[in-house]
């Protein structure tokens, strides 16, 4: 029976899960695979790389540099996360990313994202993060309005969290069928439809399949989380997620909130250590 761990999205308040992840990289607990949408995907790598606080830490140190997250790169680049800088400069020359620990890993590693054309979820394995990996990741954290899309081959992508926001089914059908799933939002949360549709039919004109989705999300996103309590009560997944709603934006870098929010994810993953490790052992 494969083990595996599943990462929701949801920008900033992925520290959350940045800090369970650490405490079980400290613990040494491990999983034979991982799935991770948009933060799930660019900040759950690291569980791989197992390169403890560097989520945190490249987070706090770059967070007044207008080309990692910002206005000014939204204006200058067209992605609000500066894609060259973020994706391509900042692993490779700053808070160096361990590609040789990522690739040796033998956990495997999955991410989410949307194509533009479709509308509809793109799986990808990612054995190694080279520079086309990097960009699969950039693309499953694309979020639409403040992204242009991620173009791979003859895929255009964005934002996973379009398409498959907790892909709890999808590892399951590849055979891990006992799942640890973090979420970001707290217990009894129900999705409702975005108050920015007149915005994304706006801005996505070219991408109706986006709008579709877009428009229809918050019924897929609480169908996901029906099917994840079914599997909770059956015994077949374990979740983890904030007490209450966690105090930070999606793209909020305030360093105390983000601070705070890592300390929820940590004080969450050392409360559940023990309940993880009986769990991922049965």
């Amino acid at each position: 029976m494969k083990t595996g761990l599943v990462l929701e999205g949801g920008g900033m308040r992925g520290l959350f899960t940045a800090g369970i992840l650490d405490v079980l990289m400290e613990n040494n607990v491990t999983f034979d695979g991982v799935v991770g949408v948009s933060a799930g995907a660019t900040f759950g790598c690291n569980f791989i790389s197992h390169q403890i606080g560097r989520v945190l830490r490249y987070n706090m140190s770059q967070r007044k540099n207008p080309k990692y997250m910002g206005i000014r790169s939204l204006i200058k680049t067209g992605d609000y996360v500066g894609g060259e800088y973020s994706y391509h400069i900042l692993p490779t020359q700053l808070d160096v990313f361990d590609f040789e620990t990522f690739e040796k890993n033998p956990t495997e590693f999955h991410i989410v994202a949307t194509n533009v054309r479709t509308g509809e979820p793109v799986y990808r394995r990612l054995d190694k993060i080279d520079y086309t990996g990097m960009e699969w990741l950039r693309a499953s954290a694309s979020m639409p309005i403040i992204s242009k899309p991620v173009v791979i081959g003859d895929l255009a992508l964005l934002d996973g969290g379009i398409s498959d926001s907790i892909p709890l089914k999808y590892f399951e059908n590849e055979g891990f069928t006992k799942n640890v799933v973090i979420l970001t939002q707290p217990k009894g949360f129900k999705k409702k439809l975005t108050k920015l549709m007149p915005v994304f039919k706006a801005t996505m004109r070219k991408y109706p399949a986006i709008i579709e989705g877009m428009s229809k999300r918050h019924l897929m996103y609480n169908s996901e989380l029906e099917y994840i309590t079914q599997q909770q009560e059956a015994g077949n997944c374990l979740v983890i997620c904030p007490s209450d709603t966690l105090p930070i934006g999606r793209t909020d870098l305030n360093p105390k909130k983000m601070q705070n929010v890592y300390d929820m994810g940590r004080k969450a993953g050392e409360e559940n250590l023990e309940t993880i490790r009986k769990f991922i052992a049965k």
